[in-house]
C-alpha cells in the first residue's frame, strides 16, 4: 500500500468528485478567506488543468453531473445562481433560481430534468455584509427544471423542538437540572449532515435549529412537492439512501445514538441502537463504521441486521472519520484516526496506511480505477494504491452517489 500523491488546495476541502473512476478530480474547497468558494480540477498525479474562483457564502456547495459538467451555488449582487462549470474549465449553462431576500441554498442535488433544492436562511453576518433587510425567511424544498423554471416549493415549519436530553438550569428551575421545554428556533438551517437526499420519487431533507442542534427529517413526493410525513424533533445525525424511496435517519448526541430506517410513506420500519457513516450494498447489507461523540472511543464497525439487531466487527481508535466506500467483494475501506482502514466481508480489519495526523477535517473516501483511493484531509487530497477491487454496486454510497457526490437514487 503506498500513498502516490498529495495534492494541496487553497483551502479547506468541501467535496471531491470524478465522474469516472478514471478520474480526474473535481475539487471544491475555501480560497483564501473563509467566504471564497474554489473548485479545482486536477489529476491524481496533482497536476491542475484549471481553477476557477467564486464569492461564496462560507459553505462550498457542488454537484457533479454525469457528463463531467460541476454545478456550483454562488451568490452575486442580483441573487444566487447555479452555474455548470464544462470538463475544460469553461461556463456552461446557467440558472438564477427565483428567491427572497436572505435566502441561500443551503443544499441542492440533479435530478435527470433539472434541480432539488433546500432553501434556508442566510446567516446573520451575511445578510449585515448585504444590507439586507426583513426577517429571516422560512427554510423550504423546491423543484426546477434546467432552465430553472419553478415546478413547486414547499415550506418548511420546524416548530417549537425539545429532546429529553436537553438540560436546563436557572432561576426558573431553582438552579436544578430539568429537561428544557420546548422552544422555538430563532435560526434554522439544513442539516450539517446529508441534508437533501433523493431516491425514487421521495425526498429527505433535513432542517435543524442551528444552535441547539435538533432538528426534523421532512420526507417529501418528488412529483409534487407534499410533505408525506416528518421525525419527530431529534439530535441530527448521520443519513444514508436505503433503497428505493427509503432512507436511514441516525441521530447522535443528547443521549441519543440510534439510526431508523423510514419507507416510502415516510414510516419508521426498524431501529438500530447505533449510529455511523453506513453503507448499503446492492444485496441490502448495512454496515459501517460508527461514530460515537465519546473519547476514549467505544465505536465499533457495524453491521446492521434485521430484528433490529446489530453484528460486532472491529473496535475503531479514534473520532474523526471518512465517509466509507466498499469494493465488490464487500470490503470497506475509510479513513480514521490516522490510518487507512480496510474491513473486509468477514469483518476483519486490515490496516493499509498510517502516519502521524490528527488532523479533524476529513472528507469521504472515493474507490476509483486499480485500486486506488482517495481521502481528503483538511486542505490536502491523499490518493493511495491500495488491493482493492472495483466500486461495489449498490443504494449508498456506492455507484454514482460515491463518485459524483450526487445523493440521488433514481
Amino acid at each position: 500500500m503506498t500513498l502516490s500523491s498529495r495534492i494541496t488546495m487553497p483551502g479547506q476541502v468541501w467535496s471531491v468528485a470524478a465522474s469516472d473512476p478514471s478520474g480526474p478530480l473535481y475539487v471544491t474547497s475555501h480560497g483564501a478567506h473563509p467566504r471564497e468558494t474554489v473548485v479545482t480540477l486536477v489529476d491524481l498525479s496533482g497536476a491542475v488543468a484549471w481553477r476557477r474562483t467564486y464569492d461564496g457564502t462560507g459553505r462550498p456547495r457542488s454537484r457533479l453531473s454525469p457528463d463531467g459538467v460541476l454545478w456550483v451555488a454562488y451568490s452575486d449582487q442580483d441573487g444566487r445562481l447555479l452555474e455548470g462549470v464544462l470538463p475544460d474549465g469553461s461556463t456552461g449553462p446557467t440558472i438564477r433560481p427565483e428567491c427572497g431576500p436572505g435566502e441561500e441554498v443551503g443544499a441542492f442535488v440533479l435530478l435527470d430534468d433539472g434541480f432539488c433544492i433546500a432553501w434556508a436562511g442566510a446567516s446573520r453576518l451575511l445578510q449585515r455584509e448585504r444590507s439586507e433587510q426583513g426577517s429571516v425567511p422560512r427554510p423550504r424544498v423546491a423543484r426546477y427544471t434546467w432552465e430553472g423554471v419553478c415546478l413547486w416549493s414547499t415550506p418548511i415549519e420546524l416548530g417549537a423542538v425539545s429532546h429529553p436530553g436537553v438540560l436546563e438550569m436557572g432561576v426558573d428551575t431553582g438552579w436544578a437540572m430539568r429537561p428544557r421545554r420546548p422552544w422555538v428556533p430563532e435560526e434554522v438551517d439544513v442539516d450539517h449532515c446529508e441534508p437533501l437526499l433523493v431516491s425514487g420519487d421521495r425526498v429527505a431533507a433535513g432542517f435543524t435549529d442551528t444552535r441547539g442542534g435538533i432538528g426534523r427529517t421532512y420526507f417529501l413526493d418528488l412529483d409534487s412537492g407534499e410533505i408525506v410525513s416528518a421525525t419527530s424533533p431529534v439530535p441530527m445525525g448521520r443519513k444514508a439512501i436505503a433503497g428505493p424511496g427509503e432512507f436511514l435517519i441516525g441521530s447522535q448526541g443528547y443521549g441519543a445514538f440510534t439510526t431508523g430506517r423510514y419507507g416510502r410513506d415516510g414510516g419508521e420500519t426498524a431501529r438500530w441502537a447505533s449510529h455511523g457513516a453506513l453503507l448499503v450494498n446492492d444485496k441490502g447489507i448495512i454496515c459501517g463504521p460508527e461514530l460515537e461523540n465519546v473519547l476514549p472511543s467505544k465505536s465499533r464497525f457495524r453491521r446492521l441486521a434485521s430484528n433490529n439487531t446489530l453484528k460486532d466487527g472491529p473496535s475503531l481508535t479514534g473520532y474523526y472519520t471518512s465517509f466509507p466506500a466498499m469494493d465488490h467483494e464487500g470490503t470497506t475501506v475509510f479513513w480514521r484516526d490516522g490510518k487507512l482502514l480496510a474491513i473486509d466481508a468477514d469483518l476483519a480489519a486490515h490496516e493499509l496506511f498510517a502516519m502521524d495526523d490528527d488532523r479533524k477535517v476529513i472528507g469521504r473516501a472515493l474507490l476509483l480505477d486499480d485500486g486506488r483511493v482517495v481521502v481528503s484531509l483538511d486542505s490536502e487530497v491523499l490518493a493511495f494504491r491500495s488491493p482493492l477491487g472495483r466500486l461495489a454496486e449498490g443504494p449508498w454510497p456506492c455507484g454514482d452517489a460515491n463518485l459524483r457526490g450526487n445523493p440521488v437514487l433514481s
